[in-house]
């Protein structure tokens, strides 16, 4: 899975308050050429609104964000997810997904916690908040010392459309995630096909890089 998510550039990270929405929204960022989705675990709504993705879109790439508490780990591994991921670094939660053989990306933004990542095994980091945390200068210089050890990052938190393209031009950075390809208001107002132009244009940029 690690594999097929550092193919991906770009994901996107969404809040569901309506589950009916869950299946209606992938489809339209499968419209636009985006096979993966992070539904975020912050509304009583997104354990539906996974499982409904899951029956309804295999081919999709599910993952669960904010995953936070053993309740909401449990429920991911049930649901069969594809991946995990969190704004920061509980190292249980970490072995749960890994006993389960689940990829899991937990949020780091120091130094420690990027070793304490890779003292886990995990790969894949997420950066979070991106931009508050010094933004791209700051991974730049949290790439000299990680970098060479394979790490990579997926920058999270103030990243969009304007400056995607200076995230995804370090070597460091596999990906980046963004709410921005499907705001809750556009779903709550059942806008696909705004996502679905949303989503070309980030991965026509994407491409750029």
């Amino acid at each position: 899975m690690l594999n097929e998510l550092l193919k991906r550039p770009v994901i996107p990270v969404i809040v569901i308050d309506d589950a009916n929405d869950a299946v209606p929204l992938a489809e339209a960022l499968l419209a636009g050429g985006m096979d993966v989705i992070e539904v975020t675990c912050r509304t009583a709504a997104a354990p539906q609104a996974l499982a409904n993705i899951k029956k309804a879109l295999p081919e999709m790439l599910l993952g669960a964000g904010t995953v936070v508490t053993e309740d909401q780990a449990k429920m991911c591994i049930d649901t069969g997810v594809s991946f995990g991921l969190a704004p920061g670094l509980n190292p249980d939660t970490v072995k749960f997904f890994q006993a389960n053989d689940t990829l899991f990306i937990p949020g780091v933004m120091t130094p420690s916690e990027i070793e304490q990542g890779l003292s886990l095994g995990c790969k894949m980091l997420k950066f979070f908040p991106a931009g508050a945390a010094g933004g791209v200068n700051m991974l730049k210089n949290l790439a000299a010392p990680y970098g060479p050890l394979g790490v990579k990052f997926c920058p999270t938190g103030g990243v969009n459309l304007d400056n995607m393209l200076e995230w995804l031009s370090m070597p460091i950075v596999s990906a980046i995630g963004g709410s921005w390809l499907a705001t809750k208001q556009q779903i709550a107002d059942k806008d696909w096909g705004t996502i679905t132009q949303q989503v070309k244009e980030a991965l026509a940029k994407a491409s750029e890089a």
